[in-house]
């Protein structure tokens, strides 16, 4: 599936692949991801595409767009759109899918293999616009969740489907509330 002289590059949809990784059960570590890339070709680009909530102080993803920045992630980020939808709730929009495609679309005479980590449908013109080009397509997501979190006509589309759950043991962690239960029973274990 991958060959170690290829150009590739990740192009990360963030809330497709942290959907993803929660109905699996499990979160990402960010720094296995990369270097699980790293040994499987030469790594051109690891782009992380989110929209962040400017309104509000805090926001939770923040941290995250900060530590992916300074640890080798290419970001690109926009502010969400904030609205009220016809039943008077609060809802965010933000989707990065031109900011993705564009970017791809200008790597791809330099890479070999795009490696896209979403299940979105609406990539599927992307990738055959990659294929046509002689770039090999790798999609990451699922179809062990209920419902699949994979487009069926994007896998279908894909030079090759990796089911994320099959990358589990290699790049993910418990999610955050299960090791704050268990650092808890430890500390308690130790008083």
């Amino acid at each position: 599936m991958f060959y170690k002289d290829e150009r590739l590059a990740l192009f990360i949809d963030g809330s497709n692949l942290y959907s993803t990784a929660k109905a699996l059960g499990f979160d990402i570590d960010y720094k296995l991801l990369r270097q699980e890339f790293m040994r499987r070709g030469k790594l051109l680009r690891a782009f992380y595409y989110t929209a962040l909530v400017e309104s509000e102080e805090y926001s939770p993803i923040r941290p995250l767009v900060d530590w992916l920045h300074y640890n080798g992630y290419s970001m690109v980020t926009k502010p969400a759109k904030e609205y009220t939808d016809s039943q008077g709730r609060r809802k965010v929009k933000g989707n990065m899918d031109i900011e993705l495609t564009v970017d791809a679309m200008e790597l791809a005479p330099r890479m070999d293999h795009m490696v896209l980590f979403s299940g979105d449908g609406d990539f599927k013109p992307l990738v055959e616009s990659m294929q046509r080009q002689g770039v090999r397509v790798s999609i990451v997501s699922t179809i062990r969740s209920q419902p699949p979190m994979i487009a069926d006509e994007l896998r279908r589309q894909a030079d090759n489907f990796i089911d994320l759950d099959d990358l589990k043991e290699v790049i993910g962690r418990p999610p955050r509330e299960q090791q704050s239960d268990r650092e808890l029973r430890v500390a308690n274990a130790s008083e």
